[in-house]
Formats: C-alpha cells, structure tokens, sequence
C-alpha cells in the first residue's frame, strides 16, 4: 500500500492553516458568480464575492466590517440569498452578525451600499436567528426561517424593510424552502425531536395565496419519528414544473421527481406520484448540519447532481422526460476532482466547490456543451504535486467485523515499522473523512507521520445502514474502527505500535476521549472542544442537538447507565497517556466546562495534560491564529511526547 515520493520539507502551519479563506455556497445569476468567503486571517469574518465573467478580477461586494453569518441551530448556513425582483434587479439579502439583522444589498451595479431591513433590539441585535432563506420576487421579499424562543418559524420580510411576518410554525425544525416557479408554491423540509433531519423528516408543500399567506400545507414525502421504516429527505428544488428531492427510503439517497407538482392542488397533494429517477447505491446527499448545502440544481434545460459512492464525490445530469414514469437519461461528468459540494447551475452552465487530492479547495466553473472547466483554487498550493502524500482507500474490519473504510496516507517516503502514525475522527459523528487536498494533512506527513482519516460506522457517503451503525453506539462502534485502522497499519508495517496518536474536534474529540479510555491502542490525544461528559451534554447542549443523543447513546434520562459508562469523565482513571485540549470559552454545543473537568480529572491522575482556552472562539475555529497555534501545540505536544 505505501506509496513512495519525494520528500518535502517539513511545512509550516502558517503555511497550511491561517490565510487559506474557506468558499462556500456559489449561486450563478445571469451569467455572474457569486460565494461567500470565510477569511481566516480575518478572524473568520465572512464576506460575499462576486466575478462577472471568466477573465473578471474577483469583486468584494461586502468589505469590512460587514459579516455575513447566521446563527440559526447554531451551525447556521444560508447566510446569503441571491436572486431578482420582480423588476428584474438582482438583489442579496444577507445577515450581518453585528447586528443579525437581514440586510439588502442592489447586485446591479458596483460599490452599492446594503440597506437594512429588520430592527435590532435594545441589546443592538436582532432578537433571534434569521437564515436559509430566498427571494420571492412577486412578493418582493425574502422567505427564511426565524429561530427565537426556543422555535422555528418560515417567516416573509419585505424588502423595503420590516419585522418577520409568521408563514408557517412546525413542530419543532424546518429549513430548505423551494420556491415554485410559478411563484404559486412553496416547499421545504421539516423533522421533529428526537430525530435529526438525516433520521426522518419530511417534505412540505402549500400554495402561496394572492395575500402571501400559506394555505393547507402539508408533508407529502418522508417520514415521521413514530414510523418504524424510517427515511429522510434532502434539498427540494423545482426542474421547471416538476419537483425533485434526494430521499434515502431506498438505503441510499437517491434523486425522486414529482412531474408536474408545480400546477397541482393542494387536494391532488395529498397522492403525490414520486418516481426514481436513477436507482444507485450511492448517495445524492449529505446529513442536513447547516443551510445553503445543495447536491443538485436545474440550469433550466437539465438537472446536475453530485454524488457520493465509497467516499467519493463525482457528478453528472439527468434529462428529464416529458411523459411522467418514462426513465431519465443519466450521463455521467468526468473531472479530476473527487471531493465536490455546494452545486448551482444556469443556462448551460454549473459551478461548485471542487478539490482533489492534489488540488486545493476553490470554485469549479464547468460548461455542459463543451465540457470545458476551470477551476480556481482558494489560495495556491504551496506543495508540489509530486510531494503530496495521496489519500488511499483503506478496507479493514471494524466494529463486528464489518467492512469499514479510511483513507491511509503515507509518511514522506513512505510507511514503515517505526512511523508514527495520527489518527483522525472526524465531527458529527454524524459526517464524513473527505478526499480533497488537506494541506492540515500534509502538515503531518511532511514531517514523517502516517495520517488515517477514518469513515468509521456511522459516517454517510456509504448509504443508510453504514450510516445506522452508529444507532445507540456512539463511544463503541466509532472507537473500535478508529483502533483497528490504527491495528491494520501497524500489522502491515506501516506504523509503529509504540507511537499512535488520535485527535478529533467535537464529536471527534468525544471519540479521542473515548479510544483513550477503552483502547489500549493510543499513546496520545488531543481533543479539541471535545465530549467529556455526555449526560452533562444531554442536559446542556442546544436546542438543534438536544435529542440526539437519544439515538447515538440511547434515551435520557432511561438510559442514564448507558451515558455513564460511555462518558470519559466517569473513566477518566483509565487514561494513562498525556492528553492535549483546545476549548473556545463562547461554544455553546459543547459548553467549556466539558473541557475544563475532564482535564481537571486527569491532572489529578498525574496525567501530563495541557489546556489551551480560547475567550473569543466558539464551537469550530474560525480565527487564523487560534488555528495556527492548535496545530503548532499539537504537533509540539506530539513530538515531545513521543521523543521524536
């Protein structure tokens, strides 16, 4: 399996991390591309780019202070909504986090100044969450969800400014909201505690009535928590007159379309005709953590998708049939690039977040007649192709005996008995190891360490039952994989033994804690905002992950022997390996007190354990030098201990 290279020299990590801004969620409209842009060196402050056309210098439409943000379920996304009035001026509506109001921003000419359209309160700040929204032009206004005491809301704000108008009140969670051509329906997504909206949800639709109001709307796809065959529904968007969904009833995520929903009643609704258009085992969607995530879109002649298989990402596009329960046409579309994400699509044109693993992160503009696509990166990467340490698909037995997957990558110059190997978890759990160029991941291998990024049960990309192994094992299944990679390697001599270490963030960090404790395979960690304590968590966490542990651990308070046996904090006498923590003092997922007793407990134990808190950051770290400096102390922690 190991791969042989050329050896670079070891990079910096304000090389790697810092400066790197992250793209997210292009929207083309009428020939211009528009992203939003996450700028680390800005302590993370997110701004809306444009470029209006190929050899066009990017624009900043939104420079200092203005940053976008939402803070809906905490995760947030859907930031910003593009799109026209009913004039045919294009126009942004977007949140600034100053103040979290909705703000209006005229896309037709340059240097234009955003106008505000919601109140702050007393405090200086909107009184709630505002986000996930778009533009209806023939009711100029913007259509999103509200988070505010405790409940989601779809909400109408004019845009010539105004306070949130109620559409609509679910049970619990809604997002997604899909406007109708016709401009005569909407539809978007909801899911109920205890579920997440990758368990069970479910697909609404109503007809929007000449006043603007929502009438009879009702779910006509999914499912609810009480049905025993349970499925999810993922991103509705409208082809023309026809509504299409990613549904995973099939145990896969797979593309559904409802011919001619556009121009049907609200009666009609209730016997809605959904018709696979490609069965695949292989998913067209990815679990619902944040607004604004988009697997497919329609440039009105066609449908593009991107597609997940085995961990890997590829795309391509249907033609639809004219007559209803006729099969789709599906072409496959070739590009080097294997981890892609945030699709749009117009008039012939599509554009996404692309890398590989030899290409960083940046915006994939594809012609579909031609072909032709260019891609441009985030930042230029600072390593030569040949010098790359490439991901490699690692199959070995986890959890059960189960096929499980990860991706190895091999030190510079290659695996050997005496290596020292990091393994990683990702967050979620409820996630994925991605395949895109990680220069993080090359920080490591450029110094002599074996990476393996681990897909370990309960990670998507691989259907719902890969996926569903994690049901009511969360600290089990997920510490067993990450072990038996580590196993897997060292037994063909790609690893030493005597020198593994596990880091995750979050959930990962919760699973470093955990593998620590019931493992004998680490011989270091580093837990970042990570679980110490999960029945402090079920008590404590917010509001969009209240339940979730219900399914991942099991009932609380019923299952109260259960979060105790798997929390660390109640074990942490089993750890005897020095430990290395990062906490943002503002996280309010993961509260700092978890961080704070369980290296307090481990201290105690005579443990050497470091603890690095950051006043300024919350869950995920957004600010350049925070990241800097983790993986700088990382890295330190590492070597000292392991005498490299």
């Amino acid at each position: 399996m190991a791969s042989v290279r050329t050896s670079p020299a070891p990079l910096s990590a304000e090389l790697v991390l810092g400066k790197t801004p992250s793209l997210k969620e292009p929207k083309l409209l009428g020939g211009v591309l528009y992203w939003l842009e996450q700028r680390p060196q800005e302590q993370g402050r997110t701004t809306l780019m444009a470029r209006r056309g190929p050899d066009q210098a990017p624009q900043e439409l939104t420079p200092g202070p203005w940053n976008l943000r939402c803070r809906v379920h905490e995760y947030g996304g859907g930031a910003c909504a593009i799109g026209r009035l009913d004039s045919g001026e294009p126009v942004a509506v977007f949140v600034h986090d100053g103040d979290r109001c909705l703000w209006r921003l005229s896309l037709s000419q340059s240097h234009q100044q955003p106008q505000r359209l919601t109140s702050p309160g007393s405090d200086g700040r909107f009184p709630g969450a505002l986000g996930g929204g778009l533009i209806d032009p023939a009711g100029n206004r913007w259509i999103g969800v509200l988070e505010a005491g405790g409940q989601d809301q779809l909400v109408a704000v004019s845009l010539l400014g105004g306070e949130p108008e109620p559409l609509h009140s679910p049970v619990d969670f809604c997002g997604y909201p899909a406007l109708s051509p016709s401009g005569r329906q909407l539809a978007w997504v909801e899911w109920q505690q205890p579920c997440m909206p990758w368990d069970r949800s479910q697909l609404w639709l109503a007809e929007i009535q000449t006043d603007g109001s929502l009438s009879a709307g009702r779910a006509v796809a999914g499912s609810t928590p009480d049905d025993t065959q349970g499925c999810s529904v993922f991103q509705p968007i409208w082809a023309g007159p026809d509504l299409i969904v990613s549904n995973d009833r099939s145990g896969f995520w797979n593309l559904e379309r409802w011919a001619g929903a556009d121009a049907t009643t609200t009666a009609e609704a209730t016997a809605p005709q959904w018709q696979p258009l490609l069965p695949m085992q292989a998913d067209f969607a990815m679990p619902q953590w944040v607004f604004g995530m988009s697997t497919h879109a329609w440039d009105g002649a066609q449908l593009l998708a991107l597609y997940c298989r085995e961990g890997c990402w590829a795309l391509g596009s249907f033609a639809l049939p004219e007559q209803p329960g006729a099969s789709a046409t599906w072409q496959a579309i070739t590009t080097p690039f294997t981890d892609l994400a945030d699709l749009c699509a117009e008039a012939g044109t599509l554009a996404c977040v692309a890398s590989s693993a030899t290409e960083p992160s940046g915006l994939l503009e594809l012609e579909l007649s031609s072909g032709h696509w260019r891609h441009q990166p985030a930042a230029p990467c600072p390593v030569a192709a040949e010098a790359i340490s490439r991901g490699e698909p690692l199959w070995f037995n986890g959890h059960g005996g189960l096929r499980t997957q990860a991706w190895y990558y091999p030190p510079a110059g290659g695996g050997h008995p005496e290596a020292p190997l990091l393994v990683k978890g990702h967050s979620g759990p409820t996630s994925m190891a991605r395949t895109g160029l990680s220069l993080g991941i090359q920080f490591w291998t450029s110094r002599g360490w074996g990476v393996v990024d681990v897909n370990y049960g309960g990670s998507t990309g691989f259907g719902r039952a890969y996926r569903e192994r994690l049901d009511g094992q969360w600290g089990v299944v997920d510490v067993a994989d990450c072990a038996a990679a580590a196993d897997t390697l060292v037994a063909r001599g790609l690893a030493s033994a005597e020198r593994i270490a596990i880091e995750g963030g979050s959930a990962g960090g919760f699973t470093t804690l955990a593998a620590l404790c019931f493992t004998n395979t680490f011989r270091a960690g580093a837990s970042r905002y990570g679980v110490g304590d999960l029945s402090a968590l079920a008590a404590d966490t917010h509001r969009f992950e209240a339940r979730y542990l219900d399914s991942l651990v099991g009932p609380w308070p019923v299952a109260k022997a259960t979060y105790e046996a798997r929390s660390p904090l109640q074990h942490a006498g089993r750890i005897r390996c020095p430990v290395i923590f990062f906490q943002g003092l503002e996280d309010l997922v993961v509260p700092p007190e978890q961080t704070e007793r369980m290296a307090a407990a481990l201290k105690a134990n005579g443990i050497p354990v470091e603890v690095h808190l950051f006043p300024d950051e919350g869950h995920g770290f957004r600010n350049g030098a925070t990241q800097i400096q983790v993986l700088e102390a990382t890295e330190a922690f590492f070597r000292r201990h392991f005498q490299l």
